[in-house]
């Protein structure tokens, strides 16, 4: 049973319960309000119970004018689904026009327009949706622990992808077939939704620091497929070949641990400063592959830098930089 399930069962009870106890005649009604009132987040509760309830009340006002211009028929219903429903999407209420039909077809079937009338229609409103609103303010599910899996599996699909690059820089014979490019691919993505979910949760001093951190892996997704482009390039072993591969073989280590150690940063900075000092290259081969690696590993620098400008707030010390 989903957890979304148990709280729209609890809150449709709930406005049963004190519609009954207010004597409201067909308290069932707000229970109806109620289910249509529960969301998946706490920000986007509020938004769509406010959009249904302005919605409704909208509504309400345009119904009651037609029937006491033109009395209950069903030609006059008609008319103000034409004229209602294209007003409440203009009035950027698009989410409560089935919220303001129940209310507006439970005023059809009573043929009753009077202040009494409308005023319990207004009030099942605010049973009903205000039921739907406090059960999701009062407790939504906690996504610490899923976010916490998903960034370790994100960092472990990190550390194989930098070992499958140090392979092929070693050995250009080496073949990978790319699925844990793949995957991590699919656990940002998931990380992202998941991360926008929690934070659409926190109505109060939000947190962005799961946000940061899967969207600056998605960045790097971006520079990490620029450097397969330049691995294919490297068709044949070099010295600068295996001197790379030691950096990633590095870099597929640090990149699991939760604090920046800058380690890898220190390597390539000393690799650059070897490459200006070695030999030019004797041959037109040695020359373009020597060429990729460089660019590989300027690649490695943007990479890291991503890593450098997307801190987590200060309280975050287990998580205040990821490389």
């Amino acid at each position: 049973m989903g957890f979304r399930v148990i709280k729209t069962t609890v809150a449709t009870v709930l406005a049963i319960v004190i519609a009954h106890l207010l004597g409201i005649l067909n308290p069932l009604s707000a229970g109806l309000l109620a289910i249509l009132g529960v969301d998946v987040t706490r920000k986007r509760s509020i938004r769509t119970v406010s959009s249904r309830f302005f919605a409704s009340i909208l509504g309400l006002g345009m119904s009651s004018a037609l029937f006491y211009i033109f009395g209950f028929h069903i030609w006059v219903l008609a008319v103000y689904i034409l004229i209602g429903f294209p007003l409440i999407s203009k009035a950027n209420l698009k989410e409560g026009i089935v919220t303001s039909s129940v209310v507006v077809f439970r005023v059809f079937g009573g043929e009753d327009i009077s202040l009494d009338a409308l005023f319990t229609q207004i009030l099942l409103l605010i049973i009903g949706l205000g039921s739907a609103v406090v059960v999701n303010l009062i407790y939504m599910p906690n996504e610490e622990d899923k976010l916490t899996g998903i960034r370790r599996k994100v960092d472990g699909l990190f550390g194989l992808i930098f070992e499958r690059i140090a392979s092929q820089l070693r050995d250009p014979n080496y073949v990978w077939d790319g699925q844990e490019l793949i995957e991590a691919s699919q656990e940002v993505e998931l990380g992202l939704s998941t991360a926008k979910r929690a934070l659409d949760n926190q109505v109060i001093a939000p947190n962005e620091a799961w946000t940061i951190y899967f969207y600056m892996r998605k960045q790097q997704l971006d520079r990490i497929e620029s450097m397969l482009q330049l691995i294919s390039q490297v068709y044949q072993r070099m010295p600068q070949g295996e001197s790379a591969a030691v950096l990633f073989d590095q870099l597929s280590i640090d990149v699991k641990n939760e604090t920046y150690t800058g380690t890898t940063e220190h390597m390539l900075q000393e690799l650059e400063t070897d490459f200006k000092a070695m030999e030019l290259p004797t041959s037109r081969e040695e020359f373009e592959i020597r060429s990729a690696i460089l660019q590989l590993c300027r690649e490695l620098a943007l990479y890291l830098d991503i890593s450098k400008k997307s801190k987590y707030p200060t309280g975050k010390s287990k998580r205040q930089r990821a490389v």
